[in-house]
């Protein structure tokens, strides 16, 4: 087999926009989705013990690198670990998690991620979903669950230049699209 085909292909092939901010698609990222009592230890380890880092309060963010746990629900939390970790990651946690009422599933190749950068990403971020965007109902290491136009997405903002915004893969075209266009030069607002 030949080394091109082993390789992880993006959903965009690393698509850039450079406007009011800096619109990225990232490298492609192991994310494992962990579903059960998250008060459990063994929920708690599994999740701990592949992203190193303890188990995130109700909608945190706590990333570095490619490592990471994000809260997604009171039941779920999605797992950040390098892309070629996953199914070593999947089947320690499988594992770790037998006898327990869970569901851990691959989700990396079912995802995209964007990196935002730039002063202005919380005004464009707020062209685009109802989420209030302002820095008291969302600080840095907040994650929200919320919609970008039409579709579903996640994002947090690692400090005020700089978030992570996480989509199905499938509308991986449309979410750059519609960060591209929100951060076209020109349509700044100012608002935050």
């Amino acid at each position: 087999m030949s080394e091109a085909l082993t390789q992880p292909v993006t959903a965009l092939g690393g698509a850039r926009f450079d406007g009011l901010i800096s619109v990225r698609e990232m490298p492609a990222q192991g994310m494992i989705s962990l579903r059960g009592d998250l008060a459990l230890p063994p929920v708690k380890n599994a999740a701990t013990g592949v992203a190193g880092f303890d188990m995130p309060a109700r909608r945190a963010a706590q990333c570095a690198g490619q490592r990471g746990l994000l809260w997604m629900a009171p039941d779920e939390v999605l797992v950040l670990c390098p892309y070629d970790e996953v199914p070593a990651a999947v089947a320690s946690m499988e594992k770790l998690l037998f006898k327990f009422h869970s569901l851990v599933t691959d989700v990396s190749d079912a995802r995209a991620m964007f990196e935002l950068r730039g002063g202005g990403l919380r005004d464009v971020l707020a062209k685009l979903t109802p989420a209030d965007m302002s820095a008291t109902a969302l600080p840095p290491g907040e994650l929200r669950r919320s919609r970008l136009a039409q579709v579903p997405a996640a994002f947090w903002l690692e400090s005020e230049a700089r978030a992570q915004v996480i989509c199905y893969r499938s509308v991986a075209r449309y979410v750059f699209d519609l960060l591209k266009s929100a951060a076209r030069p020109g349509s700044a607002v100012g608002f935050h």
